[in-house]
C-alpha cells in the first residue's frame, strides 16, 4: 500500500491510497472459488458449476465488494499510518482500475493541533451573594402573584384590571372575520390587543358601552386588516380587580407543597431554593467567564465540518424544543444565527478535550452520581430523576462530559486569580 498526503487548505486534507492489483485480484479468487461449491445456476446440479461459469457471471459484484471492503480497510490503515485524525464525513473518489492497482483520493479536514496556554494574567469575577429577608419577600409577592384570581368589583377600570366584554370590530361599517367575541376575559396592560386598544378602556364601568378606535399595523398578519383604521364597538359587564391570595392562605400553601408548619415552613422552602438555584447560577456564572477567559487566550483553527454539525445539532434541538414536525431546513439565516454559538461550542470542545487528556482527569462512577443528585435536587421527586438518568447510557454519557467539563473549570479556577464582586440576589439571577 502506498500512501501520499497533500495540503490542500487550511485544514482540509487530500489522501491518495494505491493498493497492488494482485492483493485484490487474490481475494476476488479466493471468494468465487468459494462460491463455486455452493452456488445454484439453472441448468447445474449443485457443486457442480464450473468456475469459468460463476467467474463470468459474479467477478463484477465480488469485485466490487472486495474493493469497497478494501477501500475501507485500507482508509483507516492509511490513517494510522500517517498519523491523522479526520474531522467529519470524508469525500472518497476512486480512480478508474487499472491492470497494476487499486486506488482512490480521500478529501477530509483534520483536527488541529491544540495547546493550550493558561490565561493567568486575566480576572474572574466571582460573585459574592446572600439571600436576605427581602429577597424572601419579593419571591413571596411573584409567588403570589402568580397564583392571582379576580374578584368583581364596582369601579371604573384601571390598568391591571380584568374586564368581562363583548365586541364587535368593524372596518368601513362592515364586521370583518375574527372580529367579535361575547363574554371575552382581558387584562388591562396585557398588551394582547393591537397597540391603543386597552388604554382606551381605562375608565369604563360594567354596563358601559364605548367605542374603541384603533389602525392594524401595516405588518398585520392579517393582509386584508393590515393598515386599515377600525371601530370596535365594546359592552363591559364587569370590572374584576386582582386578588392575591394571603400567605397563609390553606390553598396556596398546599399548591406550594407545604402540608405544615405554615408561613414560617413556606419561609424556609422558598429561602432554600433560592439558595439552591443562586448557588447553581454563581457556578454556571463563574464556569462560563473561566471558559470565556481560555477560548480567548487559544484561538483555534476550527474544521469547518465539526462547525457545521455543531449546528445541525443545536438546531435539531431547538426543533424538538419547538415541538415541530419534520427536519428543519438549515436556510443561510439560521446558519448565520447559531453560527458564533457553534463555532464557540466547537472551540472549547477541543481546548476542554486536550486539558482533559493532559491533565488525565476522570469521571468515575461516584462523581457522575453525585452531579445527577445535586441536578435532581430542585425536582418535586429526585429518585424518578436518579431513576431517568440511569436508564439510557446517551444519558450518562452526557453527565459524565459535563463531570469532565467541571473538573476542567476547577483546574482553571486554581490557575486564574478570582476576584470577589459583592452583588444582589436580583443580580445574579437576572444576569443573561
Amino acid at each position: 500500500m502506498q500512501v501520499s498526503v497533500t495540503s490542500t487548505e487550511g485544514l482540509e486534507r487530500s489522501m491518495t491510497v494505491e493498493v497492488p492489483a494482485d492483493k485484490i485480484n487474490a481475494e476476488v479468487q479466493t471468494r468465487l472459488k468459494s462460491m463455486a461449491g455452493r452456488v445454484k445456476i439453472d441448468g447445474f446440479r449443485p457443486g457442480k458449476v464450473p468456475f469459468t461459469v460463476v467467474q463470468k457471471r459474479f467477478s463484477a459484484q465480488v469485485r466490487g465488494e472486495v474493493e469497497s471492503e478494501m477501500l475501507r480497510s485500507t482508509f483507516y490503515e492509511a490513517l494510522q499510518q500517517e498519523n491523522l485524525r479526520p474531522a467529519g464525513t470524508p469525500k472518497i473518489e476512486t480512480a478508474a482500475s487499472v491492470d497494476d492497482k487499486f486506488a482512490f483520493t480521500a478529501t477530509f479536514e483534520v483536527y488541529p493541533d491544540v495547546k493550550v496556554e493558561v490565561p493567568v494574567d486575566v480576572a474572574i469575577e466571582k460573585p459574592v451573594v446572600e439571600v436576605d429577608d427581602a429577597d424572601v419577600d419579593n419571591m413571596l409577592d411573584k409567588l403570589r402573584k402568580q397564583r392571582t384570581g379576580w374578584e368583581t368589583i364596582d369601579r371604573a377600570a384601571e390598568m391591571g384590571d380584568q374586564l368581562v366584554l363583548d365586541f364587535l370590530g368593524k372596518i368601513d361599517d362592515e364586521p370583518f372575520d375574527g372580529g367579535e367575541a361575547k363574554d371575552y376575559a382581558l387584562e388591562l396592560g396585557s398588551n394582547r390587543f393591537i397597540a391603543g386598544f386597552e388604554e382606551q378602556l381605562v375608565g369604563t364601568k360594567a354596563g358601559d358601552s364605548k367605542n374603541v378606535n384603533i389602525t392594524f399595523p401595516e405588518d398585520y398578519q392579517s393582509k386584508a386588516l393590515a393598515g386599515k383604521p377600525a371601530i370596535f364597538e365594546i359592552t363591559v359587564h364587569k370590572v374584576n380587580a386582582p386578588k392575591l391570595p394571603d400567605l397563609d392562605d390553606v390553598d396556596f400553601l398546599k399548591a406550594l407543597g407545604v402540608e405544615e408548619g405554615g408561613v414560617e415552613a413556606l419561609r424556609s422552602n422558598v429561602r432554600d431554593n433560592m439558595e439552591r438555584e443562586l448557588k447553581q447560577k454563581i457556578a454556571a456564572n463563574v464556569k462560563e467567564q473561566a471558559l470565556d477567559k481560555l477560548l480567548d487566550a487559544n484561538p483555534v483553527e476550527l474544521p469547518t465540518a465539526l462547525v457545521e454539525d455543531e449546528i445541525k445539532q443545536m438546531a435539531e434541538q431547538a426543533r424538538q424544543s419547538m415541538k415541530m414536525e419534520g427536519e428543519m431546513a438549515l436556510t443561510d439565516e439560521i446558519r448565520a444565527a447559531l453560527g458564533d454559538r457553534a463555532r464557540r461550542r466547537v472551540g472549547l470542545g477541543l481546548l476542554v478535550g486536550e486539558l482533559i487528556r493532559e491533565k488525565g482527569f476522570k469521571a468515575d462512577a461516584e462523581k457522575i452520581r453525585a452531579q445527577i443528585e445535586e441536578m435532581a435536587g430542585s425536582y418535586e421527586d429526585p429518585a424518578s430523576v436518579l431513576a431517568w438518568y440511569y436508564q439510557d447510557k446517551t444519558r450518562l454519557s452526557g453527565v459524565e462530559a459535563l463531570v469532565l467539563e467541571d473538573q476542567v473549570v476547577n483546574w482553571l479556577l486554581s490557575e486564574i486569580k478570582t476576584e470577589d464582586v459583592t452583588k444582589t440576589f436580583d443580580d445574579i439571577m437576572q444576569a443573561q
